[in-house]
C-alpha cells in the first residue's frame, strides 16, 4: 500500500496517536479516508475525461477517413458519368456520319 512497508506503517499510526492522542484520532482517519476518497474519485473522472477525449479522437478519425472514401467515390462516379457522356456524343456523331454518308451516297445515286 502507497509502497510502505507493515513496519512504517506501525510508526507512523504510533506517531499519530502520539501526536494527535487518541481523541482525535478517529476523526484525523476519517477526514483521511474521505481525502483519499476523494483524490481516487477524481482520477476516476480524469480517466474517463481522457477515455472520452480518445474516443472522440477516433470517432474524428474514423469520420474523416469515411469522408475522404465518399469524396473519392464521388469523384470516381463523376468521372463515369462524363464517360458516359463523351459515350453518347461520340455516338451521335457517328450516327450524324452515318446519316450524312447515307445521304451522300443518295445524292451520287440520284
Amino acid at each position: 500500500m502507497f509502497g510502505i512497508g507493515f513496519g512504517e506503517f506501525l510508526l507512523v499510526a504510533v506517531a499519530a496517536i502520539i501526536f494527535l492522542g487518541p481523541e482525535k484520532l478517529p476523526d484525523a482517519m476519517v477526514k483521511c479516508a474521505r481525502f483519499f476518497r476523494h483524490v481516487k474519485k477524481s482520477l476516476s473522472e480524469a480517466k474517463t475525461a481522457f477515455d472520452h477525449e480518445i474516443n472522440l479522437s477516433e470517432l474524428k478519425r474514423d469520420a474523416l477517413e469515411y469522408k475522404e472514401s465518399m469524396e473519392k467515390t464521388t469523384r470516381e462516379m463523376t468521372q463515369v458519368e462524363d464517360l458516359a457522356e463523351i459515350n453518347r456524343e461520340v455516338r451521335d456523331l457517328f450516327g450524324d456520319l452515318k446519316n450524312t454518308g447515307e445521304e451522300t451516297k443518295k445524292g451520287f445515286d440520284a
